[in-house]
């Protein structure tokens, strides 16, 4: 009997929230199997990115709606989705605006009163992400 070599495998690193990983590690827990192969095993059954189907039910994952029963029927008020953000190092107005989720000229104006760490290169400004977080963590200046 000539011995079957297990499929490759790659890295993955996730962070998920504490009450997903809590049940994650119940189920693997109670199914006396590992948490990867529950993972792995969940993914080739219900992931399917190649289907237009697949993905629909993917979509639906990461896109949450607000229903509302008006007695008569329910209708769609309102929706959000989760999209990954990362920004980058080093960012300008625009990008620390969206950051620290305020108007640009907010971040012009604290910038050139010397409240918000940034540099000034040329006639663009730059913020480090590190610094906007320390200053955002930092005790309030008046």
């Amino acid at each position: 009997m000539p011995n079957k070599k297990p499929p490759p495998e790659s890295a993955l690193f996730v962070r998920l929230p504490a009450n997903a990983v809590e049940k994650l590690h119940r189920a693997a827990e109670a199914l006396g199997v590992r948490k990867k192969d529950l993972v792995a095993n969940l993914v080739s059954k219900y992931v399917d990115p190649d289907s237009r189907q697949g993905l629909s039910a993917l979509g639906s994952l990461s896109t949450r709606k607000l229903t509302l029963d008006l007695a008569e029927s329910a209708q769609t008020m309102g929706s959000y989705s989760f999209q990954p953000y990362d920004p980058p190092e080093v960012m300008n107005v625009e990008q620390a605006a969206s950051f620290l989720q305020v108007e640009k000229p907010t971040v012009v104006e604290l910038a050139e009163a010397g409240k918000l760490p940034g540099r000034k290169l040329g006639k663009d400004w730059r913020f480090s992400r590190a610094a906007l977080v320390a200053w955002l963590s930092g005790p309030e200046t008046r």
